[in-house]
């Protein structure tokens, strides 16, 4: 037959009718000389439960089986659904999904199953990448340029515009995109494309035929995968898809609200329920009787305690003959149930071999799919008894095949018996076995290593290979990182320095210390981790002291000072900017000496010495030169611009700020870099809002607060929210306003504090606007106070201002007070050049002195506010302060 490669299994049209139910069968184009249509066998069908085993009649789940009848019903209409089976383990989640897509006979549908693994939580994308594979029929074996051969070819069938989604497949399954703009991009933009990619291939396959995905054990979900759901959930109605989802009580999830989602609830079974699945499995001799009541009170119900316990009771000689027609071997008063389905499952490995239960616990350790290349290679048996063990556990129902093609590959029948069998090894076996494991792995898969990284990461951990784990965690680490999956990139990076704390203390392993550290923060920071990123870079510092390692430490100094400009400590910030400052400069490291000078202009900021920090910002925004600040390696002079134009708005230079916000803008745009580009429609914004140009504020705010949401970008969160909401305040709309400025308050702890007492100051000056007076007061107090602790002296004259106005308001007037806060505020907003709150403190002197009937003291503020609004082009503030001119 030509066209076809070597290995590869074909069946015919008038085979495939005794194939499907145990094979997965796709059409097999381009082999010439065939009639009719050809399948190529893609493996086992793939579900949660072992095939050719003997089947118990399924029983007391007809209303579940109806309801998800009904939600495809729906599906095939074109109506996306989602459905929740919620159960303990054991109770047959699994196994009503097979029965059900059995007993539809789904031929018209693609089913694509997959499941999570108990420690696939540290893992990214687990389960979506089974899940792909499964449709790319993507064998272990298959070398990248095949993988790339069938992902392209897939997706170029599907639709014109899928093209460009290409690449986010591709990556997830570790082969490196052919596409140049990819590695360009930032984390976040790779795992936003990332999520849409997937939605959008699972979508558009809905178009072709309906879709049944099938995601088991969300309760081990990694926080990517679930990511994926959501992403997927969210674009349901009106495809094709019904989502298939199983999972533990005690885990949760967003779609409890949809209208097209089910939860169905599936409990133990009933006494009558759990007495009938005993009478298939066991028969109905009268004398087994008791013994099923006992099973039955024991199990709770549970069918796959009762099945297990039933094969217990048999291996045993409890129990005889035939399956469905056993009688008792023992007398009843002799028969000793264990309590727990762990107690049985144990007792039944107990009883096994040694040779096969040393082969079933090697099986456990490698995980819950078990390629038998690795087995063999890790078990060190002769072939006999080797293969002999393999039937043995497949007949005993342990182990069951999960794909034939192109090798085996076995799956254990229930994660409880992986991980009895796991616990029941010495520590000592387990630590051998986890570290032949990492042998083999890196002997079977040397040319891919890649895509095994976190398994070989959690094997050379609990293998105790201290060097390798070290490595593979960091390596783990920096793929989750890049994929955006920061709190895996978190936990993979802790375990790497718990593995280093076991290594020998030397020089080596204190620099990789302080570099897991400095890696740490990366991940650390965006997630608002404030108080355990300190902890480690006081951790790292004191390590790069004792080593003298200037480099390191001007690192390290350089990131205390954003911690401490983040937790308003502004001065701190300072001290550890020059510090870092000087150290650059000794070692003639310009990149660091771009950063912290950057550092440095920010605690300049918020001191409120706006001409010094515009003087640094500028220096770093002609840079051009790229610098990690955070998350991800960005633009430090995007950053730089977009706080330089905010210093030169605070000063009143408007058109030079303008001038900055686009250029900030505008290379955030050339780089279609999501961080940056925050910061760019952020700066625009900001400048606009001081001018109260509200009209032109709006838009670009809300495109960054938008972009801020997609990105989950909680450190810029606060600010945008904070200037959105008062820029919908002063267009009118008070209860938007209000509730934006709300939450850009909420959580200063975890998004930081360096300018809270600012954001705090316009929430109060929106509470007097909506007459909310009492809490007017409240908010701009605390708002002094908090600016005052950090020695914000910008933002405590803006405090100040607030409570100027408030005062001013107040009936009978308090004429010393109001006069006090106004003139407070110019003592600090005049020295500091800060010319648009100096002309406001002026109208406000010059309202309260005309109330006061002080004429010449109110012409002379009123004249001032006119004469500086008028400089500045602040055209809605002129009119207001002409407008007080013309009454006095």
């Amino acid at each position: 037959m030509t066209g076809v490669e070597p290995g590869t299994v074909v069946a015919s049209e008038a085979t495939r009718p005794f194939l499907e139910r145990r094979f997965a069968l796709t059409p097999f184009t381009g082999i010439g000389g065939t009639a009719g249509t050809v399948y190529r066998l893609a493996g086992l069908r793939r579900t949660g439960l072992g095939l050719g085993e003997q089947l118990t009649p399924l029983v007391g789940r007809d209303r579940e089986l109806e309801q998800l009848a009904l939600a495809l019903g729906h599906v095939k209409q074109g109506h996306g659904q989602v459905v929740g089976l919620v159960g303990e383990a054991g109770v047959g989640k699994s196994r009503l999904f097979w029965e059900f897509i059995e007993s539809q006979r789904i031929s018209d549908s693609l089913i694509l199953v997959s499941s999570a693994a108990s420690y696939g939580k540290a893992m990214p994308y687990l389960a979506v990448i089974d899940l792909l594979k499964g449709y790319f029929q993507i064998e272990p074996r298959d070398g990248a340029d095949k993988i790339r051969e069938r992902v392209t070819g897939r997706m170029a069938s599907l639709e014109q515009g899928l093209a460009a989604a290409v690449s986010a497949v591709l990556a997830l399954l570790d082969v490196p995109p052919a596409d140049a703009q990819w590695s360009a991009f930032d984390p976040l933009e790779k795992r936003k494309r990332t999520l849409e990619a997937v939605k959008l291939l699972l979508v558009e396959e809905s178009r072709r035929q309906p879709l049944i995905a099938v995601f088991e054990d969300l309760h081990w979900m990694d926080s990517e995968t679930q990511a994926v759901l959501d992403t997927l959930v969210e674009s349901l109605p009106g495809h094709r898809v019904l989502l298939l989802v199983s999972y533990r009580h005690e885990h949760e999830h967003t779609w409890g609200s949809r209208s097209y989602y089910t939860q169905l609830r599936l409990d133990p079974l009933s006494p009558d329920n759990a007495h009938a699945l005993l009478d298939s499995l066991v028969g109905r001799d009268r004398a087994t009787s008791t013994l099923k009541a006992i099973l039955i009170e024991r199990t709770g119900g549970n069918p796959f305690f009762l099945e297990e316990s039933v094969r217990m009771l048999t291996e045993a000689g409890v129990l005889v003959g035939a399956r469905g027609a056993q009688r008792l071997g023992r007398p009843p008063e002799e028969i000793q149930v264990p309590a727990t389905v762990h107690a049985v499952l144990a007792a039944r490995i107990d009883r096994l071999p040694p040779v096969d239960r040393t082969l079933l616990q090697t099986a456990a350790v490698i995980g819950k799919d078990v390629p038998i290349a690795l087995l063999r290679a890790v078990a060190n048996l002769p072939d006999e008894s080797f293969h002999a063990g393999l039937i043995q556990l497949q007949r005993t129902e342990f182990l069951y095949e999960t794909r034939v093609i192109p090798e085996l590959e076995y799956s254990f029948k229930h994660p409880l018996t992986q991980e009895v069998a796991y616990g029941g090894l010495p520590q000592d076996r387990r630590r051998e076995l986890h570290a032949g494991i990492v042998d083999a792995i890196e002997t079977l898969h040397q040319d891919r290593l890649g895509g095994e990284i976190e398994r070989l990461a959690h094997h050379a951990l609990r293998g105790e290979l201290r060097e390798k784990a070290v490595a593979y965690l960091r390596q783990a680490g920096a793929k989750a990182a890049d994929r955006s999956a920061l709190q895996e990139a978190v936990n993979f990076l802790e375990q790497a320095l718990t593995a280093l704390d076991r290594l020998p203390d030397d020089r080596g392993k204190q620099e990789r210390s302080i570099d897991v550290r400095l890696e740490l923060r990366n991940a650390l920071e965006p997630l608002g981790e404030l108080d355990r990123n300190l902890t480690h870079l006081r951790e790292a510092q004191a390590l790069a002291l004792a080593l003298g390692d200037q480099r390191r430490l001007g690192w390290i100094c350089a990131y205390q000072s954003a911690d401490s400009w983040r937790r308003a400590d502004s001065a701190q910030s300072a001290q550890l900017a020059k510090r870092a400052l000087d150290i650059a400069c000794a070692i003639d490291d310009r990149v660091l000496e771009r950063y912290c000078t950057h550092r440095l202009a920010n605690a300049s900021n918020t001191l409120g010495a706006y001409s010094r920090a515009a003087e640094l910002y500028q220096g770093v925004a002609d840079s051009g030169e790229r610098v990690e600040l955070g998350r991800e390696s960005l633009p430090v002079s995007v950053m730089a611009a977009h706080w330089l134009a905010w210093c030169l708005a605070q000063l009143g230079r408007f058109q030079e700020g303008r001038a900055r916000a686009e250029q900030a803008l505008r290379i955030a745009e050339s780089i279609a870099h999501p961080y940056s580009l925050v910061a760019g429609h952020r700066a625009v914004g900001f400048v606009n809002l001081l001018r109260r140009n509200v009209e032109a504020a709006i838009p670009s705010l809300e495109r960054a607060l938008d972009i801020c949401q997609t990105g989950n970008f909680s450190l810029l969160f606060d600010g945008t929210a904070s200037a959105l909401g008062y820029a919908y305040a002063l267009a009118g709309r008070l209860v938007d306003g209000i509730s934006l400025l709300e939450q850009a308050v909420q959580h200063p702890a975890a998004t930081g504090t360096g300018f809270h007492s600012l954001f705090m100051s316009r929430l109060g000056e929106v509470y007097l606007m909506a007459g909310r007076v009492e809490e007017a007061v409240a908010v701009a107090e605390r708002a002094l106070v908090l600016s005052r602790q950090g020695t914000e002296h910008g933002h405590e004259a803006w405090a100040l201002r607030l409570l100027g106005e408030i005062t001013a308001r107040r009936d009978p007037l308090d004429a010393e007070a109001t006069e006090q806060h106004y003139r407070q505020a110019l003592e600090l907003a005049e020295p500091r050049g800060m010319r648009p709150l100096s002309a406001h403190c002026h109208l406000g002197l010059g309202k309260l002195y005309r109330r006061t009937e002080q004429r010449q003291e109110a012409q002379k503020h009123l004249a001032t506010a006119t004469m500086m609004y008028r400089e500045m082009g602040m055209i809605n503030w002129l009119d207001q302060a002409e407008a007080e001119v013309q009454i006095e």
